[in-house]
């Protein structure tokens, strides 16, 4: 897979992976299927940054995640469901690892459904930790139980 990092011009690319690949999270929906592509573009205008997965000149995945002083925050994550459980998903948190050591950070952070247990099992097997556990209310009233996840990464040399 090609990664490339996006601009806000490829936001449509970007909101249309996150739309197909969250579209399973229907109960309670996800607030990823409610955004936009101009508030995706927005977004990126402001400082957030994505990453682009592709397979040959297809888009198939991508990761959305700021940066801070202290950590790395991504989010929406998103494979397209025929491209799942092929690495794809490791190779853009392997690449998301990268950018942040380049930008001398050494914590990546992450928040996922507690019912979403794949998701947290792929985050626990390349070395995430769960460190909090909330309850999120909706402006439906639904609460969703979401767990907060991290992974500390060494500054220097990548081993491969």
């Amino acid at each position: 897979m090609l990664i490339k990092y996006a601009t806000s011009e490829e936001a449509a690319i970007i909101n249309e992976i996150m739309q197909v690949a969250f579209s399973e999270y229907k109960n309670p929906p996800s607030s990823a299927l409610k955004e936009t592509t101009a508030e995706v573009k927005n977004a990126l205008e402001r400082g957030e940054h994505s990453l682009i997965g592709f397979d040959q000149d297809i888009p198939v995945a991508m990761v959305r995640f700021k940066l801070t002083n202290k950590e790395l925050y991504f989010y929406r994550l998103s494979v397209l469901p025929t491209y799942q459980r092929k690495g794809l998903a490791k190779q853009l948190l392997k690449e998301l690892e990268s950018y942040a050591r380049n930008h001398g950070v050494t914590q990546l952070v992450c928040k996922v459904r507690m019912t979403a247990s794949k998701n947290i099992l792929l985050y626990q097997s390349i070395g995430y930790e769960m460190f909090e556990k909330v309850t999120v209310r909706k402006a439906n009233g639904v609460e969703i139980s979401v767990v907060h996840m991290k992974k500390q990464i060494q500054l220097g040399k990548v081993r491969g």
